[in-house]
């Protein structure tokens, strides 16, 4: 199990929760409504590294490009001390001066085994 590189991302993490529920509405306006499922909800953090040099940019890729989007590793997110597994299909890449790069990407936490 590979393990994300020990490159902090910059403030202004956003983490998104949505978790899984099931409604049923009744005739009488009532509606019932309860979670669904063991791991119902999973977070997905949407991270940026600015003003990374070209050997940063090249280890954060690298190690994306090697999951393939869908190989699951371990990362712990800033507000939290423990480490989860997470999988990253969307990163992206900007040149903004000559030797630094900004790296903008989506970990999506996921319960394999």
């Amino acid at each position: 199990m590979a393990t994300f590189p020990d490159i902090s991302p910059d403030f202004g993490a956003t983490k998104k929760s949505e978790p899984k529920v099931r409604s049923v509405q009744f005739g009488d306006g009532y509606v019932q409504r309860l979670t669904f499922g063991l791991n119902q909800d999973l977070k997905q953090w949407s991270l940026t590294w600015e003003n990374l040099s070209d050997t940063d940019t090249a280890t954060i890729e690298d190690f994306l490009d090697a999951r393939g989007g869908s190989e699951f590793f371990t990362w712990s997110p800033p507000d939290d001390s423990a480490t989860y597994k997470w999988i990253c299909s969307t990163w992206s890449k900007a040149i903004t001066t000559a030797g630094l790069n900004t790296v903008q990407a989506t970990f999506q936490q996921v319960a394999d085994l």
